[in-house]
């Protein structure tokens, strides 16, 4: 059976859902958890760590465990946003060779649209535990302040995760959506 999930890639945590007898239902992550911080990690020895176990190595691992990408997708590396960014996070940016932000860990340099793509693709790994079989199709919200790279660069990373974006909904819709449903 083909499903399609719903997911909000947050700044600070992400959730999943889908639509189950026209009601919508919360997908727990692998942990069990409603919900799974938007945080990756890298290891000293170089494993990926993503969700609750990356947001554990903040403290002791701070310029390699990346949190609030979503501030950053769609951006250019010069844009006001990016240097209030710079001064505030412990993990450095640095400008990609067509002006954009990367990512720059102590190991590796990735674009926003990388990480996204890491938090995106245990999101999807957690549908597929939770349905027993692949899923390919989903619906993301974005805030409605996002402009079109922003829009653009969260499809990016939901590709590279492997998914078929059927839609980008704000999430002002989508709460007025979810509100519609609880109504009839």
């Amino acid at each position: 059976m083909e499903h399609v999930i719903g997911i909000d890639l947050g700044t600070t945590y992400s959730g999943i859902a889908h639509l189950e007898e026209g009601r919508p239902v919360v997908i727990p992550n692998l942990e069990g958890l409603p919900t799974t911080p938007s945080v990756v990690s890298f290891t000293s020895s170089g494993e990926r760590l993503v969700g609750t176990l990356a947001q554990r190595q903040a403290l002791t691992n701070p310029q390699n465990t990346i949190f609030a990408v979503k501030r950053l997708i769609g951006r250019k590396f010069d844009s006001p946003e990016i240097a209030q960014a710079r001064a505030r996070l412990p993990y450095y940016l640095t400008a990609a060779p067509n002006g954009d932000v990367l990512v720059a860990s102590e190991t590796r340099s990735l674009t926003p649209q990388e990480i996204s793509a890491m938090i995106l693709g245990y999101l999807k790994g957690c549908a597929e535990s939770y349905f027993g079989e692949a899923v390919s199709d989903v619906v993301i919200t974005v805030p409605a302040h996002f402009d079109d790279h922003q829009r653009q660069a969260t499809k990016d990373a939901a590709l590279i995760s492997g998914f078929k974006v059927q839609r980008v909904i704000n999430e002002p819709t989508a709460a007025g959506l979810a509100y519609g449903l609880n109504t009839r």
